[in-house]
């Protein structure tokens, strides 16, 4: 057996497509297009990636962007001075603060001075809470993604028993609500679980969001199992690595996605169809 790969770059194409298209369409009948900004702290390489990605898209889609690039040094008081004024500004749909933060920010504090109606990341307690008694409105993108990803491949989540690997508040947590949400029997496994390998090796579908490079054996794989892989890490020879062992794990389960390619992608258009949604609430509550 060799797993099917699962293309997070061509699903995620698919849905900047649309969004494109649904925006356009807002433009012809006379509506204005989102307003996501974008908040930049310090000059931390891999963060100014994604920030530059996350604008690409902007850009793609016909998403206005907002660029609000500080130093590293700026202080906490200064930074929730700034959401308060984009919370406050009509133009703006949606407000990403890109991760992570310097030490003296409490990123907590942060994400609840956000308003949840522009809490494009899914991260807000209020948006969590919601997804937690299967009323979503806002939800994390790189959970929603990973929906997304399914159901572009036509994998039904009914009844799997799903093992989440990480229990992140940004990732793992979510996810397991969102497999909840889909129908699926979860389990979460964190750094306390006894027997790591034994609930992977009961699991129809794998979804590894831990951060550790090789932490998931590709021997672990039930035959014919789904593995989704959230986790990337940089090795010592530069490359990139997800959690789960690739090449052994392909071998044995049916859908497998690959890191860099998979989940990523798709992160960043569940962010600009989020904008997207905000603005279609916010006109929706007048």
């Amino acid at each position: 057996m060799s797993a099917q790969i699962i293309d997070g770059k061509t699903i995620s194409a698919k849905l900047l497509d649309r969004i494109q298209s649904r925006i356009s369409a807002r433009l012809v009948e006379g509506k204005r297009a989102p307003c996501l900004a974008v908040v930049l702290i310090g000059a931390d390489p891999a963060s100014a990636i994604y920030v530059r990605n996350k604008r690409l898209a902007c850009e793609k889609v016909g998403i206005e962007s907002i660029s609000h690039d500080l130093p590293a040094s700026t202080s906490e008081a200064d930074l929730l001075a700034l959401i308060r004024q984009l919370n406050d500004n009509e133009h703006v749909d949606g407000i990403l603060v890109q991760s992570p933060l310097p030490a003296h920010i409490n990123e907590d504090v942060l994400i609840e001075h956000i308003d949840v109606s522009k809490d494009v990341d899914g991260f807000h307690p209020y948006n969590i809470g919601r997804l937690a008694v299967r009323q979503p409105t806002l939800r994390s993108c790189t959970p929603f993604g990973v929906i997304k990803l399914l159901e572009a491949s036509n994998i039904d989540p009914k009844g799997l028993d799903a093992v989440i690997v990480g229990v992140s508040n940004h990732v793992g947590r979510p996810m397991a609500l969102e497999l909840l949400l889909a129908g699926c029997t979860t389990t979460s496994c964190h750094r306390h679980t006894k027997d790591l390998a034994g609930h992977i090796q009961r699991a129809d579908l794998v979804v590894a969001a831990a951060g550790k490079a090789g932490l998931i054996k590709g021997e672990w794989i039930k035959p014919g199992a789904i593995v989704i892989d959230i986790g990337i890490n940089r090795l010592a020879d530069g490359t990139l690595s997800g959690d789960v062992d690739f090449v052994r794990a392909k071998e044995r389960a049916s859908f497998i996605t690959p890191v860099p390619g998979g989940v990523g992608p798709m992160t960043v258009a569940t962010l600009m169809e989020n904008t997207l949604f905000a603005l279609e609430l916010k006109e929706a509550r007048k």
